[in-house]
């Protein structure tokens, strides 16, 4: 088990704890902009990136990044990679089962707090908070409430860089996957697509930002469409 950290607070001389916190990651532009607000925020130590992959295709559920991309941003973010292995297909309550285990070794890890990126969904909070009942941890949303056009512009501002790696076309059209993510893009949509992608008309790959320690060389390869979902597939470009 890794010792808790303490720092020293100034002034006083009292010891602060730190409170030990996994950061569910997804990859994108919400899991990267809480790693920032969280590190800015004293009382939390980041131990880990928890990232669930799709064992059969070694990739993120649902943005569909592949592993080795993650494991570029966990070491540019100098965070260790939790990463807990989904079968395909996987149920629900195979779903749940396999998360009961993880939080448990993460309490037995000296772990207290798991951290989400959601923004304003009710129903997916409620469920987080209901699976992490009695199991030791405590949900944080770094992110939570904070109105999504205003909170898009800071991320782009800030040097957050990323990439439309999913896209639902019942809301927007398949040509928009693999596009950065930006003000041009964010001026193009409809009135009715939220600003940050919370309600799933798309999902991102975060590759830049002041989360991470260098840029991540990414390029778009192959498009493909399945089951109403076009996906870009990205890779880390070689030099």
């Amino acid at each position: 088990m890794t010792p808790r950290r303490e720092s020293q607070s100034s002034g006083a001389g009292a010891r602060i704890r730190m409170k030990r916190t996994l950061l569910s990651w997804s990859s994108g532009k919400d899991s990267a902009w809480s790693l920032y607000l969280l590190r800015q925020q004293s009382e939390y130590e980041l131990v880990g990136l928890l990232t669930t992959f799709n064992q059969a295709a070694n990739r993120v559920a649902m943005h569909a990044v592949r592993r080795s991309l993650v494991e570029a941003q966990a070491k540019e973010a100098g965070i260790a990679l939790w990463d807990v292995e989904l079968p395909w297909p996987c149920s629900n309550a195979d779903y749940e089962c396999i998360m009961k285990e993880t939080c448990k070794a993460a309490v037995h890890a000296g772990i207290e707090y798991i951290a989400f990126g959601d923004l304003f969904l009710t129903d997916i909070r409620a469920y987080r908070e209901k699976q992490l009942e009695n199991s030791g941890l405590q949900p944080l949303f770094p992110v939570w409430g904070m109105p999504t056009r205003s909170l898009a512009s800071s991320m782009i501002n800030s040097g957050l860089r990323a990439k439309l790696t999913c896209v639902d076309s019942r809301f927007l059209p398949p040509e928009v996957v693999g596009r950065e993510f930006d003000e041009r893009l964010l001026s193009e949509f409809p009135a009715d697509i939220d600003p940050c992608g919370e309600n799933g008309e798309f999902h991102t790959f975060a590759y830049a930002g002041p989360m991470f320690r260098h840029d991540l060389p990414v390029e778009v390869g192959e498009i493909v469409s399945r089951e109403g979902f076009v996906f870009a597939d990205l890779s880390l470009r070689q030099s």
